[in-house]
């Protein structure tokens, strides 16, 4: 018989859990022995996938749909993670939009997507989650690398992504009272569906005939993009009981960024 995980009889919820990064670490928390919900928006197919492949596993998983920029459909959300689950010990907040735009293209509609997304959605999952917790909870925000280098062209998106380890910093002391920690991952560049959509984005126009392998070798000590796994990894520990006294910090999980 194998030993239990480090997070066996704990109950995570996973947003934006259906791909990509979120997929990782929806299989890993799993992998550690804690029962998982994975929210979606749109694709449904991909999170029932991954609920079917964890189950296959002898893992308890579900899927819930809820819009992550909508308020009442957050707390919705947690009301049925909490109903199916018996409770709430993690959050792994991972849902997030893309943005790149210069300046004069950024307009209202922009703005609230990504906003509404990437941090109202986070602050407000953070805020339902938090109200089902009870002392030794765990949430882990997602930021990004792009909150502390300069992209071209990437304003919006870094901003928000510099807002979320705000939320973070600023929370710790007062989810602390109630022994919920709360921390942020911020990952590099990352070989997801998401991050094939605007790889090319990430380079300056004036370098964009070098090919992307050189200008990403260039970038970060290691030399080459992560794997989600390896970002799942880390979530993970943030999440365990081993990281006991990690709070209102934002790790940097990018290869060694330059």
């Amino acid at each position: 018989m194998s030993e239990p995980g480090r997070l066996a009889g704990r109950r995570a919820l996973v947003t934006g859990g259906g791909r990509g990064i979120g997929a990782a670490i929806a299989r890993r928390l799993a992998s550690e022995g804690a029962a998982v919900a994975i929210n979606y928006v749109a694709n449904a197919s991909a999170a029932n996938e991954l609920v079917s492949e964890l189950e296959a596993k002898g893992h308890q998983a579900a899927a819930f749909r809820a819009d992550v920029a909508e308020r009442t459909q957050i707390k919705g959300l947690i009301t049925h993670v909490v109903d199916a689950f018996g409770g709430l010990d993690i959050l792994a907040s991972n849902a997030g939009v893309e943005h790149f735009g210069r300046l004069e293209s950024i307009d209202d509609e922009g703005f609230q997507r990504v906003f509404g997304i990437n941090v109202a959605g986070q602050l407000f999952a953070t805020q339902a989650a938090a109200a089902a917790m009870t002392s030794g909870g765990r949430i882990l925000l997602t930021s990004s690398i792009s909150a502390r280098i300069a992209v071209y062209a990437h304003t919006l998106y870094a901003a928000s992504k510099a807002a979320v380890s705000a939320i973070a910093l600023n929370l710790a002391p007062e989810l602390a009272e109630r022994g919920i920690a709360i921390n942020a991952i911020a990952p590099g560049g990352t070989a997801t569906d998401m991050a094939a959509d605007v790889a090319t984005e990430y380079t300056h126009p004036a370098l964009r005939h070098v090919p992307f392998a050189l200008v990403t070798k260039s970038m970060n000590a290691v030399g080459r993009l992560a794997q989600p796994d390896e970002i799942a990894a880390v979530a993970a520990f943030l999440l365990s009981p081993e990281a006991s006294y990690l709070t209102g910090a934002t790790i940097d999980a990018s290869g060694g960024y330059i």
